[in-house]
């Protein structure tokens, strides 16, 4: 799912049915960059309902209550916490009251300079909330400060410095590893933006639309990742299922379908070893999670 920029005011696509809506950045000029506090970025920066973007969102949570959900996650507030969504997360905000902080969004694009923070930034979203302590919170606190006075008045090139520094800086906190090496950067992060859009299943499906050979994407994912295409396909699957189970009232039959098993009694084996909840069980075990099973236009973010 590639990140987009669009004018104010352009609407987003309607999903489809039992999806959640996905928000586009809108932006005054032609940055793919937008910063500022909850109130000024507004309502959708703590939107209540679940949904999806097309852009990456950095969270500096400094106050306030409630809870954020992310994907199946929930954390509870206790500020300061540093959140990473990347694009095609499922995200929402419940009870959120008189948060503090700043909300930072961007697109793959405006990463030009600093290409390997893709690969960071996602990993960073698989422990989306970072609990800091205080030296580490006065540092980022400067730091988000910073960026947040260049994008008022600065350049361009310095918020994209900036940047990179909060997402080194973040990625150092919880001791992800480095970019991948060179030879096979430009194949992993392919291979990963393409895992946000859950429209591919299989190995071979992503090679014949990165352009190489299965055998070539397992060794360079493996090599970059640690793991292999086969998977993070997998958990891209499950993942992609329990957010279908949870918040839309799809059948299971046409939840198999969406996520590529043509054979649903095989797709509830698949789930079920991966889980150890059949479908029906996982469903029931979350019946009060919020969900739609229709899903309105809402305004893009």
């Amino acid at each position: 799912m590639r990140g987009t920029t669009v004018p104010p005011g352009t609407p987003c696509l309607a999903p489809r049915n039992g999806e959640p809506p996905i928000h586009r950045l809108e932006v005054a000029d032609a940055m793919p960059f937008a910063m500022g506090t909850f109130d000024s970025i507004g309502p959708l920066s703590r939107a209540p309902f679940p949904h999806r973007h097309t852009f990456h969102e950095i969270v500096y949570v400094t106050g306030g209550t409630g809870t954020h959900v992310v994907d199946l996650a929930r954390w509870q507030l206790r500020p300061p916490h540093l959140c990473v969504i990347v694009p095609g997360q499922v995200h929402h905000w419940e009870n959120a009251q008189d948060l503090d902080g700043f909300v930072t969004l961007f697109t793959d694009d405006f990463l030009v300079d600093h290409p390997a923070d893709r690969e960071l930034l996602r990993r960073l979203s698989e422990r989306p909330w970072l609990s800091l302590d205080k030296a580490s919170h006065d540092r980022m606190q400067t730091l988000i400060a910073e960026l947040h006075q260049e994008f008022q008045d600065g350049t361009e090139s310095v918020l994209r410095a900036l940047l990179h520094v909060i997402v080194s800086r973040a990625a150092r906190l919880t001791e992800v590893p480095g970019p991948s090496p060179a030879r096979a950067h430009a194949v992993a992060q392919k291979f990963a933006a393409l895992t946000a859009q859950t429209d591919l299943w299989t190995v071979r499906e992503y090679a014949d639309q990165i352009g190489v050979t299965p055998g070539y994407l397992t060794d360079v994912v493996k090599n970059a990742i640690g793991r292999t295409p086969s998977q993070l396909i997998r958990e891209a699957r499950i993942r992609e299922a329990k957010r279908l189970l949870i918040r839309t009232d799809l059948t299971v039959r046409q939840i198999s379908r969406r996520i590529g098993f043509a054979d649903s009694a095989y797709f509830c084996r698949f789930f079920r070893r991966e889980t150890g909840d059949s479908p029906g069980d996982f469903r029931e075990k979350h019946h009060d999670w919020p969900h739609q099973s229709i899903v309105s236009e809402q305004p893009p973010t």
